[in-house]
């Protein structure tokens, strides 16, 4: 699936238990991802994050089970919900200069053992 260029905000359970969905890319001007969007999105094998994303509300990948990776292109840890990616255990990618500010921010520390250098 491609969202459209001028959507800011992917809305609170957008994609809600979209079994289906495979993969997914996520335009430079979505800032906002909302609660659930993407819950239990149970196919979906990655995920790319544009640096524009400054929110990641609550639940928003929880139960991904089958993700094997999670980028974040980010340079200030996004604001991150709590459970945000519960339900996964993927390797969670971030811009090397920023991995430390991820591992110690709120929420991201949850995931610091995760939390990688984008090559």
């Amino acid at each position: 699936a491609r969202i459209g260029d001028c959507i800011t905000s992917i809305g609170d359970s957008a994609f809600y238990n979209c079994s289906g969905l495979t993969s997914i890319t996520i335009p430079d001007s979505v800032t906002n991802i909302g609660n659930r969007a993407f819950y239990h999105c149970t196919k979906l094998t990655s995920i790319t994050l544009p640096s524009s994303v400054i929110r990641i509300s609550v639940y928003a990948f929880i139960n991904c089970t089958s993700l094997s990776s999670i980028t974040v292109n980010a340079v200030t840890p996004p604001e991150l919900g709590s459970d945000a990616f519960y339900g996964s255990t993927c390797p969670i990618y971030v811009p090397a200069d920023s991995l430390n500010a991820y591992k110690i921010a709120t929420g991201w520390s949850t995931y610091a053992s995760r939390i990688k250098p984008l090559n």
